[in-house]
């Protein structure tokens, strides 16, 4: 019997985004931190968020645990707020002070082109890291919009400053990565 195929017309999301999250367990403690964040992600997607049209939560691995998610957001800007807005502004914060023994990364995709990732506190590569080189999240590279490619406003405030997160980043160190202070 011949395979039913079926496609998708996306012509109505012209500015789909899709980010793949995931969060690795490095050490012990960092198990109770993945388990203790999952319901509270939970309660965030289930707010319905404007502009989130699909979440799915995904499992990497078992060993080591290694939990993520697939979320299809209407535009960037959409997830930009959200990501810049409580609670997610408050764990981003939190997590960026001390991870508790996880590793966080996430890669984004965008339906009019480009791509963006980033690793924090990741133990071994994982997914583009496994086979593009590895670069400082410094300058241009510190903030998602810029990483991809977007010179678009901002449309919500940065949930961390470059220059607050590295303690007054030198401004030579800035034009070493392109001059543009990071959003």
């Amino acid at each position: 019997m011949r395979v039913e195929r079926q496609t998708v017309d996306l012509s109505a999301y012209p500015d789909l985004v899709v980010i793949y999250l995931g969060m690795r367990v490095r050490r012990v403690r960092g198990l109770g931190r993945l388990l203790g964040l999952g319901p509270q992600i939970q309660k965030s997607w289930k707010a319905q968020p404007d502009g989130l049209l699909l979440h799915e939560d995904l499992i990497w691995s078992l060993i080591p645990p290694h939990l993520g998610m697939r979320q299809y957001w209407r535009d960037l800007d959409s997830l930009e707020r959200w990501t810049r807005s409580e609670p997610h502004q408050r764990w981003w914060q939190q997590f960026l002070k001390d991870s508790r023994g996880t590793g966080f990364w996430h890669e984004t995709y965008f339906l009019s082109g480009g791509a963006e990732a980033i690793y924090d506190d990741m133990n071994r590569p994982t997914g583009f890291a496994r086979f593009a080189p590895a670069v400082p999240a410094r300058g241009r590279m510190f903030s998602a919009r810029h990483r991809a490619g977007r010179e678009e406003a901002l449309t919500a405030a940065p949930v961390i400053l470059e220059s607050a997160y590295y303690d007054a980043v030198r401004p030579a160190e800035l034009d070493n990565q392109g001059g543009v202070p990071a959003d």
